[in-house]
């Protein structure tokens, strides 16, 4: 297996919408739906300054997505992110892929002139939270909260 990584191109969009029908089936939350999930994953492909998809890739296979959305920290006085959507295929997990598209992710953020990155797990997902400690997150005493507009 020969992985890089690289954004994400538009025609990528039909293999993330399958990572992110993985990734929601796994989470407490979310659910997947296809049509909604190409929906935004476009919305994002086409308009760099709502954020960047990277992925990691195996010749024209996707391995693993993660997306981070662009926003205005006012604690910070700047451009932050919010890591989102971060999913590897389940075969290729336990291989360092996720952590090597992660790190790239997070550099890329650096590069990008981002000051800070959020992300959401859920609460019993261990094996996310250490991933993203090793990578450098730290917990946060604020607590998610959600309103379906």
């Amino acid at each position: 297996m020969t992985v890089s990584f690289e954004d994400a191109r538009p025609d990528d969009l039909p293999q993330l919408a399958e990572l992110l029908g993985i990734l929601f089936t796994q989470e407490h939350e979310l659910a997947p739906d296809a049509a909604k999930q190409l929906r935004g994953l476009r919305m994002i492909v086409e308009r760099p300054s709502a954020g960047r998809i990277f992925v990691a890739r195996d010749g024209a296979r996707v391995l693993g997505s993660v997306s981070i959305l662009r926003t205005v920290s006012t604690a910070e006085g700047g451009p932050a992110g919010a890591l989102e959507d971060f999913v590897v295929r389940p075969e290729c997990r336990g291989r360092g892929v996720g952590a090597k598209l992660l790190a790239h992710a997070i550099e890329r953020a650096r590069a990008d002139g981002l000051l800070r990155l959020i992300l959401l797990t859920d609460g019993d997902n261990v094996d996310a939270q250490r991933l993203y400690e090793r990578a450098g997150f730290t917990r946060s005493a604020m607590l998610p909260m959600r309103l379906k507009l």
